[in-house]
């Protein structure tokens, strides 16, 4: 049966505006963004065949473009659309950070920098550069290493933050192997980016770790 058949109190889309979209599973959600199904299935069907198959949301869609294409159901367009529902998702919390206000929420920062760097596949360092009022300036990708190291180097982060006219920094990066707890040479480069921005009078305010379920704070820990 089609989902135009259903009572409208079960069709994904209605109940999306009656009820707002976090009543709605993910492969509701799902079936919204594909809009249309496969030959004898609905698009919710089609979503959560999807989901089996690719072992869940994030599991679908950090599949890449050949594999995903070659899904049941799925195709070029398909894959367009739900890649342009993530990246207008990156940029709608990227906004949220760059629209002036000062940054007061930390939950804000790290579902950003979940967004940005989670699902890298070799280690990222990047730092958001903040004026006097904590608002946010710039977000740079500095450094890319390995898959599992970066070699971050504090004078040019130092030199970055003094071209950006930055008051205060956040910096962050992440571990592609999903465990988000700081190493020893973690809190080493923390310690040293303190000291060598402190010289020109530029704040460290803290350093966030992301890892596949969870984001660290050091300044939380009183790391930083």
């Amino acid at each position: 049966m089609r989902i135009a058949d259903w009572p409208e109190t079960e069709r994904p889309r209605e109940r999306l505006l009656s009820q707002g979209p976090a009543a709605l599973s993910d492969a509701e959600l799902l079936a919204i963004l594909l809009r249309t199904g496969a030959r004898g299935r609905s698009a919710l069907d089609l979503a959560r065949l999807l989901m089996s198959r690719f072992g869940g949301l994030r599991g679908l869609l950090d599949t890449d473009q050949d594999q995903l294409c070659a899904a049941p159901g799925l195709g070029p367009a398909k894959y367009a659309q739900l890649h342009a529902a993530m990246e207008l998702a990156r940029r709608h919390l990227r906004e949220n950070l760059a629209r002036g206000q000062p940054l007061t929420s930390p939950q804000a920062t790290r579902e950003y920098l979940r967004s940005a760097l989670r699902d890298r596949p070799h280690e990222v360092f990047c730092a958001l550069m903040l004026d006097t009022r904590h608002r946010v300036i710039s977000f740079d990708e500095l450094f890319n290493g390995t898959i599992d190291s970066a070699h971050v180097h504090p004078r040019v982060v130092v030199e970055k933050a003094l071209q950006r006219r930055a008051a205060a920094l956040i910096v962050a990066h992440n571990h592609p192997s999903g465990v988000a707890e700081p190493s020893q040479a973690d809190l080493a480069i923390t310690r040293r980016l303190r000291d060598a921005l402190g010289l020109v009078d530029i704040r460290l305010l803290d350093h966030f770790i992301v890892g596949d379920t969870d984001v660290v704070s050091l300044a939380e820990r009183g790391l930083v």
